[in-house]
């Protein structure tokens, strides 16, 4: 009798993935601090440890057989504005202070600019709120599909792969480097043109 397909969660595999490259990229770094290494060369050893890990990580899936299970939150349910609203009051802050006289019409543009300040200040603390989740969400598309569906769609393979090293292999080498080779050669191509 044939064993059932395990399968990974894929909110577990995005959070272990975020927390290696995070070690990875801190450790590259910190080290540097004792070889002296420039920006490319940390990038490139970086780049290559993630690499070797995903190969890894790809290699022995297909050759045991893992599955992956879409457990992410569904993004359909997002609605915009839900955050602006939520976000709290707008802080106060000490604006400049203008002279424009003593008398009844300084005051009166006095009052006018106060008002023509504030609503400019809670227009672009609205617009800056928005951008801001929008890049989180957008952020958080892009590593969903980068984590996710891109395993998934290698994991799909681990039919044809369980139990085959070689072709393991093979299947992981190519989805690495097809994954990983396109960032080496950004970084490559941003040091040639430099």
């Amino acid at each position: 009798m044939k064993a059932k397909q395990t399968y990974l969660k894929g909110k577990s595999v995005f959070i272990v993935s975020l927390l290696v490259i995070g070690t990875t990229i801190l450790t590259v770094y910190l080290t540097d601090i004792n070889y002296n290494r420039n920006l490319t060369s940390n990038l490139y050893l970086s780049l290559g440890v993630i690499a070797s890990i995903l190969f890894f990580f790809m290699t022995y899936g297909l050759y045991k057989g893992i599955g992956l299970i879409d457990n992410f939150p569904k993004f359909r349910n997002f609605k915009s504005g839900d955050y602006i609203a939520d976000s709290g009051t707008v802080p106060d802050f000490d604006l400049p202070d203008i002279d424009v006289g003593d008398e009844i019409g300084g005051l009166i543009l006095s009052i006018l600019l106060w008002i023509g300040m504030t609503i400019l200040f809670i227009f672009l603390l609205i617009v800056l709120e928005a951008i801001f989740w929008f890049s989180i969400f957008i952020i958080l598309a892009m590593l969903y599909w980068i984590f996710f569906r891109a395993l998934k769609f290698v994991f799909s393979k681990s039919i044809n792969t369980k139990e085959n090293i070689g072709i393991s292999v093979v299947y992981a080498l190519t989805y690495t480097t097809l994954y990983t080779g396109w960032i080496f050669g950004i970084v490559y191509l941003t040091q040639i043109i430099k």
